[in-house]
């Protein structure tokens, strides 16, 4: 059974810190471009970072660079995102997704929640 699980999201602080992670099962992420995606209640999903399997190659969004790090460890089969210098506009689910390209989404994860509020 194909399966992503995100988890790590949680309430901070502003200016502080989160890794989220995202655990698959069922596929080997090595051979699949992983996606974190984010939303924020009234507002359309936003992509907020992708890394392709193909060459390494990442992507943030405009609003994310500098702060956000994409990762990943193919021994524990997951990807990472550390997020850094949290701001309240961070606040979203986060999702984590995977698919053959950056751009083209086969499986997603179920969310989890970012708050950063003080």
């Amino acid at each position: 059974q194909v399966q992503l699980v995100a988890s790590g999201g949680g309430l901070v602080q502003p200016g502080g810190s989160l890794r989220l992670s995202c655990a698959a099962s069922g596929f080997t992420l090595e051979a699949y471009a992983i996606g974190w995606f984010r939303q924020a209640p009234g507002k359309e999903r936003e992509r907020v970072s992708c890394i392709s399997d193909s060459d390494g190659s990442v992507y943030y969004a405009d609003s994310v660079k500098g702060r956000f790090t994409i990762s990943r460890d193919y021994a524990k089969n997951t990807v990472y995102l550390q997020m850094n210098s949290l701001k309240p506009e961070d606040t979203a689910v986060y999702y984590c997704t995977a698919g053959p390209a950056c751009g083209s989404w086969h499986y997603w994860g179920q969310g989890t929640q970012v708050t950063v509020s003080s």
